[in-house]
Order: C-alpha cells, then sequence, then structure tokens
C-alpha cells in the first residue's frame, strides 16, 4: 500500500508536459528552443537546423503545402513529389474519361513528355519563418474593441506583406496564434506547373473505400507522384512545355530499411485547424449538436450520389472526388464524437477548468482580469448554441446544392453589366471568367443528382429552422406551394436556364442587356442571390459571438501559459507548417481488442476474398502475391503495406513526409484511427493514432506493379 502510495505521489508530481507525451504541433523554428531536447531523448539523431534553417538546405526544403489542402514532399533531385493518392484525387479525375479511366486503371508516366499538366494545381515551399507579435500589435492598446482591434492589425499586416513580397518576391501569409496574442509571417516560394507522374488505380489508392476511412488496421496505397517544373533559371514559372524539371534546395531521402514498433517518427506538415483549448461547454454543443446535424445532411447527399454512381460509369467518374470528399468528413465526425465519448474529454476538461478557477481563486487580486473568464465563455458558448444550426444550414445545406453555387457565380456578371462605366476590359474578362466556370461546372454535373439533393435538404431545413433563417424566394414559393417541397423543386429546376449547359454557353456567347434579364429573372439565380444576403447576415450575427469568444479565449489561454509556465504549450493548428512526432505505436480501441502497428499484403488478399466491392483488387497485384514477387520490399517474407505512429496530427497533414530518426522517408502520413480523429479537440496518446502507408509498399507498387522503375532510380535509397 505503502509502495502504491508512493507511486501515485510521483505521478502527481510529474509535470503535465511529461505526461503528454507525443502531443504538439510544432513551429519549426521553434523546435530548437522547445522540443529538440525531447526529440533527442525519444531516438531522434539529428539537430534542429538539420529541421529548418534559413540559410541552409533543410528537411522543410522538402516540403511543400499541396495546392493549400495537403502536404507533400520532394524525393529527386528532379522535382519528384509524392503525396496521398486522395490528394491528388481531383488532378488524376480531371484527367480522366471513359476512354482513358486514369481513376479505375492508374496512371503512369514513362517519360517526362507523358507527364500531364494541371493548371489549376500549386506547391508552396516555406522559406522563411518570421516572429512578428511586436509589429503586428503596434498600435493595439487594452479596452478598445474587437473590430477596431482588427482593422488595427489588418492595416499592420498588409504593410509588413507587402513589404517583404517586394523585398523577396516571395509570398507572405501572417497566422496568428493562441487567439491573436501572438503573429508569425511565413514567406513562401509558389511553383504553379505542377504535372501528374504516376497514381495506382484506385483499388489500390483508395483500397478499402469508405468501409475503411478513419480505420485501423488500413492497407491503402495512398500515394501518387507529381513533378515540379520551373524555367530554365530553377525560377518558379506558369506552365510551358519548355520549362525543366525543378532543382529543390533538399529532397528526402527514401529509407528501404523500415519500421518496428517502439521506433521514433517525425510528421512535418500542414496541419488545417485544431482547436485544443474549447471549455467544455463548447465540446458539449459541438458533439452534440452541430456534428449530427452535419452527419444527417451528409448521409442524405452521400446516398443520392452513391444511387446513381451505381448506376452509370460516366457519373461514378464525374461524381468519385465529389463523393469522397462529402464522405471522409462524414466518417471523421462520427469517431470525433465516439472518441471523445470514450475518453470522457468533456469531463476532463471540466477539472480543468475547476483547476483554474482555484487557481484565480489563490490570488484574487493578482489575477483579477482572470476572474470572469469562464463565465463570459459559458454566456457566449449558450449564444452561439442557439444560432449553430442556422449558421451550419447554410454551408451544409444552401452551399451544397451545386446549381445555388453555379448560379452565384453570375452575380459578378450582373454587376459588371450594371457598371459598365467601369470598363469594357472588366465587362469581357468577368464574361470569359463565366464562360470558364461553366464549362468546368457542366463537365461534372447532373442534374438528377443536384435536384434529389436539393429536395432532400429542403426538407431538413424546413423543419429544422423558423421560417425568419428561409431565404425569400423560398417564403414565398412555401405560400404560393402550399408547403410541397417536391413541386417547388420541380417548378426550380424546370424553369432554370443554370442546369442546361447549351442555355449557358448560348447566352455568354454574346451577352447583352436581354440576357441579363434572363440572368436576373431566373428562379434559381433569384434563390441564389437572396441566400447569399441571408448568409452573409447569419455569418454576421454568428462572427459577433466568436470575435467576443475569441477574446476571452485569449485571456483564458494567457491565464492557462501563466499558470502552468513549465507546461509546453504549442499553438493550434492554422495551415502553417508544423512538427510533429511519436513513436511506431500499436493500441487498444476497446476492451479486449488489441490492434498491432503494421499491416502487410496478406492483408489485402484477405480483405479481397469478403466479396466487397471496396476490397476488389486489380488481378495483377493478386498474381504478383501468388508468384511471390516480391522484390527486395519484404520483411520476413512479406510487403508491408502500413503502420500507425503516436504523430499528432490533422487535416492538412495527409501526404505529409513520416520520418524515421535520422530525417530518413519511411512512409506518408494519409489518415488517423478512426478513435483518435478527436485529436483536433483532445489529444489521447494511448488511442490517437496517425495512418502511414509504408514507402517499401509504394516502391514495391512502382516496381513491380507499374514497372516504373525509372522513378526509383532517381531516388536515393538508404539500404536495408
Amino acid at each position: 500500500m505503502k509502495k502504491n502510495l508512493n507511486i501515485l505521489l510521483i505521478l502527481l508530481f510529474i509535470p503535465l508536459a511529461v505526461l503528454r507525451a507525443d502531443e504538439g504541433m510544432w513551429l519549426p523554428s521553434l523546435i530548437g528552443e522547445l522540443r529538440i531536447g525531447d526529440m533527442q531523448e525519444k531516438g531522434f539523431r539529428l539537430s534542429a537546423d538539420d529541421i529548418y534553417q534559413i540559410n541552409q538546405a533543410a528537411i522543410t526544403d522538402a516540403v511543400v503545402s499541396f495546392g493549400g489542402f495537403c502536404t507533400g514532399e520532394l524525393i529527386s533531385a528532379e522535382g519528384l513529389l509524392i503525396t496521398n493518392h486522395h490528394c491528388g484525387l481531383g488532378s488524376i479525375q480531371r484527367h480522366s474519361s471513359l476512354e482513358n479511366n486514369y481513376l479505375d486503371e492508374g496512371f503512369w508516366a514513362m517519360s517526362r513528355e507523358e507527364e500531364l499538366p494541371n493548371l489549376e494545381l500549386y506547391v508552396r515551399f516555406l522559406r522563411e519563418v518570421q516572429d512578428v507579435t511586436e509589429t503586428v500589435l503596434e498600435g493595439v492598446e487594452d479596452g478598445i474593441t474587437e473590430q477596431s482591434r482588427e482593422q488595427i492589425i489588418g492595416r499592420n499586416i498588409r504593410k509588413l506583406q507587402d513589404e517583404a513580397m517586394d523585398r523577396t518576391q516571395w509570398k507572405a501569409v501572417t497566422k496568428s496564434f493562441y487567439y491573436g496574442s501572438e503573429y508569425c509571417m511565413f514567406l513562401y516560394e509558389e511553383f504553379n506547373d505542377v504535372r501528374l507522374v504516376g497514381a495506382p488505380p484506385k483499388a489500390v489508392g483508395n483500397f478499402g473505400g469508405d468501409t475503411d476511412n478513419w480505420i485501423w488496421p488500413r492497407h491503402t496505397g495512398d500515394f501518387s507522384f507529381f513533378r515540379i517544373y520551373a524555367d530554365e533559371n530553377n525560377n518558379p514559372a506558369t506552365y510551358a512545355a519548355e520549362n525543366v524539371p525543378y532543382k529543390p534546395r533538399n529532397f528526402l531521402p527514401v529509407s528501404a530499411g523500415g519500421v518496428d514498433t517502439g521506433d521514433f517518427t517525425m510528421v512535418c506538415g500542414f496541419p488545417g485547424n485544431t482547436d485544443q483549448y474549447l471549455l467544455s461547454s463548447d465540446l458539449e454543443m459541438i458533439i452534440g449538436k452541430s456534428l449530427p446535424a452535419k452527419i444527417r445532411i451528409r448521409t442524405e447527399r452521400m446516398e443520392v450520389m452513391q444511387n446513381q454512381m451505381d448506376k452509370s460509369d460516366e457519373i461514378q467518374i464525374k461524381y468519385s472526388a465529389k463523393y469522397a470528399r462529402v464522405a471522409n468528413a462524414w466518417k471523421k465526425w462520427q469517431g470525433v464524437i465516439k472518441g471523445i465519448n470514450k475518453v470522457e474529454a468533456i469531463a476532463q476538461k471540466k477539472d480543468y477548468e475547476q483547476k483554474f478557477s482555484g487557481w484565480v481563486c489563490r490570488d484574487p487580486a493578482g489575477r483579477r482580469e482572470y476572474e470572469n473568464v469562464l463565465d463570459s465563455l459559458e454566456c457566449l458558448i449558450k449564444k452561439e448554441s442557439d444560432l449553430i444550426l442556422a449558421y451550419e444550414y447554410q454551408r451544409e445545406i444552401l452551399g451544397a446544392i451545386e446549381i445555388l453555387r453555379f448560379a452565384g457565380n453570375f452575380m459578378d456578371l450582373v454587376e459588371a453589366f450594371q457598371n459598365r462605366e467601369i470598363g469594357e476590359y472588366y465587362l469581357d474578362n468577368t464574361i470569359d471568367i463565366a464562360r470558364e466556370q461553366s464549362s468546368d461546372f457542366f463537365k461534372d454535373y447532373t442534374v438528377a443528382i443536384d435536384m434529389e439533393i436539393f429536395r432532400r435538404l429542403l426538407i431538413i431545413y424546413m423543419a429544422d429552422l423558423p421560417e425568419t433563417y428561409y431565404p425569400v424566394p423560398l417564403q414565398e414559393a412555401m405560400q404560393k406551394y402550399r408547403g410541397d417541397i417536391d413541386g417547388y423543386t420541380t417548378y426550380l429546376f424546370d424553369k432554370t436556364i443554370f442546369s442546361s449547359k447549351e442555355k449557358i454557353m448560348s447566352l455568354l456567347e454574346d451577352p447583352d442587356q436581354a440576357d441579363l434579364k434572363k440572368i436576373e429573372n431566373d428562379p434559381v439565380f433569384s434563390l441564389a442571390r437572396a441566400c447569399e444576403d441571408l448568409s452573409a447576415k447569419i455569418r454576421h450575427s454568428y462572427r459577433s459571438i466568436t470575435d467576443l469568444k475569441n477574446t476571452i479565449y485569449r485571456l483564458y489561454v494567457k491565464g492557462l501559459r501563466e499558470m502552468e509556465p513549465d507546461r509546453g504549450f504549442y499553438a493550434d493548428a492554422n495551415g502553417s507548417m508544423r512538427i510533429a512526432y511519436g513513436q511506431v505505436r500499436d493500441y487498444r480501441p476497446r476492451d479486449a481488442t488489441r490492434y498491432g502497428s503494421l499491416t502487410t499484403l496478406d492483408g489485402i488478399i484477405e480483405k479481397s476474398y469478403l466479396s466487397m466491392e471496396d476490397y476488389i483488387i486489380p488481378e495483377k497485384l493478386r498474381e504478383l502475391y501468388e508468384q511471390k514477387d516480391f522484390g527486395p520490399y519484404t520483411v520476413n517474407g512479406k510487403v508491408p503495406v502500413c503502420f500507425i505512429a503516436s504523430n499528432h496530427t490533422s487535416g492538412g497533414n495527409s501526404g505529409s513526409p513520416v520520418l524515421n530518426a535520422d530525417g530518413h522517408l519511411i512512409g506518408i502520413n494519409f489518415d488517423r484511427n478512426w478513435e483518435g480523429t478527436m485529436s483536433d479537440y483532445v489529444y489521447d496518446v494511448n488511442q490517437c493514432r496517425n495512418i502511414v502507408v509504408d514507402i517499401r509498399y509504394v516502391l514495391f507498387i512502382i516496381d513491380k506493379y507499374a514497372g516504373a522503375g525509372h522513378l526509383i532510380d532517381e531516388m536515393k535509397i538508404i539500404p536495408k
């Protein structure tokens, strides 16, 4: 008994930073100051300068923001880039057709001439991080309104960024941290000529489909290859046939040595958004109200799309990427709710809030600025909860109707006609943009899907929201049609020009005032404009609450950092580059269930016998397995496919490099386990895992399946 008591006392006095093993998303510029010692204790064999350094090549120079929504990394001196298959899916889909179905069949460029341009795609290299807090907050005084504060900060940021871009020609982006307490400016070099090099068929790149999404064990070859091109001087350039492969400052060596449970791992990428410091009441609103509503809405959308995709290969191609985007968040949100409940995160947060209250009370005079923080936040969270459905439905319902978004694009054209005094060039340019948008829209649009989604979601919208949140045309239509949603839906899609490619493209050939009237009087355009007006009002009301919340959260986090000065506080993810580190680890998702940390090709073959569409595999992959034609990519006679680790990741980390203790590429991050998706709000080292495609499986597919060994020849392979 005495021994157990001593252990308990030791645990109570271990610093919180130690107890939070593997948690955190750290700015690369602060790694040396905050984390390098802990990383090296856990096995990292490099220095902070090897990770990030302004004037010399470092790991961060081999990592890019891929299209602003994923991460990618350079793996050759010839600009070869690897990211996830699902990150490249949009580009793969745009190049696909019934004749060349790269989604189903895969694509491999066997020469540089065969690599496919993607005019919509860009990558950004982080070149420098600057702490600009003092400059950004210059002129901000205590007691001013949040609106005034934002105006001052906005002016300071614009001036700062303009000066930086004039000086460097790089793009400057300034981000806030700790709810606006601190600011950093990030300087990026952007490249716009990015070409598709290779992608496995979706039966490899998306093996497991929706069934396995956010699930471990996983057997997905979630990778694709692109190449960055530059001008003859190695500078960024728009696409041109004469451009040449980019020579990067640095690229990542590829390790053929693999991983074992317990190995050190590091992730470098661009996680999107996290909210680690929310109060328990905020978390209760999210998992009790906001997420369930969004899950219900997306369930309806997915069912409609899937029904039509099952009937037509053409629609399957058109809607594969759309469906994947909708389904990805839909399943994740369910995991968030499950995970938060499993670790009793709300109760943990309530305990932490009581600890904060006690800390404030122990020195009421010295900590007076914090005495009303929790009560003020609780009040604002209640107000936000009353508005949350109206806010979410503007995005998840009104924003989900494709034809409304499309018609909304024509507001610029109407404005250009109404303000012709601005100049004919502006009008002509607006018409050209409308033509391009229309061509892109109809390439991947099916009226029947959009019409049924509109009908179903309108039922939810009207059942859950009072009439004060109906756009005016909807109010009028419900009176005219006496609540008949089916009748209104039929009328809307029958009478609009925006469902017809022929009508829209004809109108845009040489539009005049009569065409302008057609647009303005169109029922879908009228509804789209009214929805935008309504959404703006709801966003304004919602923003007025969240602005106040952010002001008080800024104070709350300031107080937390004072309360625990020795704790390693990391800022929430906000799209800026972060470093996370941990270990290859197994885990127990539920009672009497333990998952190992590695999967192999054997598991793919086992799943393929289940006769499920998500587990269909290419015949060539089965032949390679049966012939045991694995090349040098095996461990104990088995081909490794995926592994899991305890790195703290989020959306945007898709495609991030997973590195070993020597900074060599061992895998590509692509997912989290379902039970650990709540790491956007709460991290738990026993539950949270990032899922990684093993680089040896990538090499196996390139070499043995695709016969694209020339890509491997480009890489620097570190042998076993």
